[in-house]
């Protein structure tokens, strides 16, 4: 049975394994500091928030999200989900789906009218499960890269 839950500290490098690999998978490389700035919102649950899945107590799946103001919709806030991974060895037995769901009634129960969330094209794996949950609106996204 798939547990979720909050980030727990024990759960620091487990989590940092996996978000590793979800930053490799998309070919990035981010500094060390920022896996420790994201670990530190993640465990003041404020801004930026986490769940993770557990199969017979290992952490096997990640999920990072946040809420936002909403212009189309001014008194209601959305929930953008930005990061999801799962084991490679698991995937396919519903911890995304679960992953999901969990941030889809954290949303609901804050009074989120949405979640939402990006995924490249070429993540067909990923895609069969988002086309099952979710509606593709088709939108295309652009971006600035700032100087830091």
């Amino acid at each position: 049975m798939i547990e979720i839950g909050k980030l727990l500290p024990s759960d620091r490098d487990a989590w940092e394994g996996m978000f590793r690999a979800y930053i490799d998978f998309y070919q990035r490389v981010e500094p060390d500091s920022m896996y420790d700035r994201a670990w530190q919102e993640f465990q003041a649950d404020t801004r930026l928030h986490a769940f993770g899945a557990r199969l017979d107590g290992r952490l096997v799946g990640i999920t990072h999200f946040f809420t936002h103001a909403n212009t189309s919709a001014p008194d209601t806030d959305v929930c953008y989900l930005q990061d999801l991974f799962t084991a490679s060895d698991v995937r396919g037995r519903g911890v995304g789906r679960a992953l999901i769901e969990a941030v889809a009634g954290w949303a609901g129960e804050r009074g989120c009218s949405r979640v939402y969330w990006n995924t490249h094209e070429s993540n067909s794996t990923a895609r069969r499960l988002y086309d099952k949950v979710a509606e593709n609106r088709g939108f295309i996204r652009y971006q600035i890269e700032l100087p830091r």
